[in-house]
C-alpha cells in the first residue's frame, strides 16, 4: 500500500479546533473498544506539543478507571523534571482524571535504560496488549516516539515491548516503546503541529524515505492511522 492509503489526513485550522477534534476521536476510539472488552490502553507522548492537547482528552467522558495509561517514550531523568514526560503527561492530563485512572510509567531505579529493558519489558507485559490507541508525535526529522532515523534493523526488528536508545542528538538516553508494539497497536494516531512537520508529511507522502521512522511505523500497518495536523498554535 501507499503513504497516501496508510494515512488519513486531517487539517485544522487552529490548535483549539485540532485538540477538539482529536479529542472526540480518541473518546470514540476508547469507548468503541471498552464496549466489546473491559479494559483498554492507551499509550501518550511526550515532548513540547502534547501540552496543548492533553487537557482535551482529560475532558473526554470515559470509564478511566477501565483503561491503562502509558507512554510512547520517556527521557531518562528524574519523574519530577520538567524534561520528564511522565511529568508532563501527569501535569496536563492525570492530574485532571479521577484517581481510579491507572498509569504504568517507563522509568526505573537504573542508572541507564539499557539496564531497564527487561524490567520494563515485563511492565509492559502486564498491561492490555496489542495497544488500544496509540497517539504519536512527530519530530522535524520524521522520529516517533524516540526512534530516530539511522537506527539499525536490529533495533526496529526487536520483539521486545521496549528498546533503550542513546541518541547523539536527544539531551539524554531514553526508553522508546519498540517499532513492533507501536506497529501492533490497534489503532495510531499521530498529532502534528507547525508548517515544518506538516510538509514533511507532503514530501513522505511524495517520496516515502525508508530512513525515516514514520515510514518504518507505516511499512508494518495494514490499518492506515489517523492524522490531525495544523499549521501553528
Amino acid at each position: 500500500m501507499s503513504v497516501s492509503e496508510l494515512i488519513q489526513r486531517n487539517y485544522s485550522a487552529n490548535i483549539d479546533q485540532l485538540a477538539k477534534e482529536f479529542a472526540d476521536f480518541a473518546e470514540a476510539t476508547l469507548q468503541d473498544a471498552l464496549s466489546k472488552n473491559q479494559k483498554a490502553t492507551l499509550v501518550v507522548p511526550g515532548g513540547n506539543t502534547p501540552r496543548y492537547f492533553l487537557p482535551a482528552l482529560a475532558n473526554c467522558v470515559l470509564p478511566w478507571e477501565r483503561v491503562t495509561i502509558t507512554l510512547s517514550d520517556e527521557r531518562w531523568v528524574d519523574t519530577n523534571s520538567n524534561e520528564s514526560n511522565q511529568n508532563l503527561v501527569t501535569n496536563h492530563l492525570l492530574s485532571h482524571l479521577p484517581e481510579s485512572a491507572n498509569f504504568s510509567g517507563l522509568k526505573t531505579h537504573h542508572t541507564t535504560p539499557f539496564e531497564a529493558v527487561h524490567e520494563i519489558h515485563q511492565r509492559l507485559d502486564n498491561i492490555p496488549q496489542p495497544f488500544t490507541l496509540t497517539i504519536l508525535g512527530l519530530g522535524e526529522d520524521g522520529h516517533i516516539a524516540s526512534l530516530f532515523p539511522g537506527m539499525t534493523p536490529a533495533d526496529q526488528a526487536t520483539t521486545q515491548h521496549c528498546i533503550a536508545v542513546d541518541q547523539p542528538t536527544a539531551p539524554s538516553p531514553r526508553i522508546s516503546l519498540s517499532l513492533t508494539a507501536l506497529a501492533n497497536s490497534q489503532h495510531i494516531t499521530l498529532v502534528v503541529i507547525g508548517k515544518t512537520k506538516r510538509q514533511l508529511l507532503d514530501r513522505l507522502n511524495k517520496y516515502p524515505d525508508p530512513q525515516i521512522p514514520l515510514i518504518w511505523l507505516l511499512r508494518q500497518r495494514q490499518i492506515p492511522i489517523t492524522i490531525f495536523e495544523t499549521d501553528s498554535l
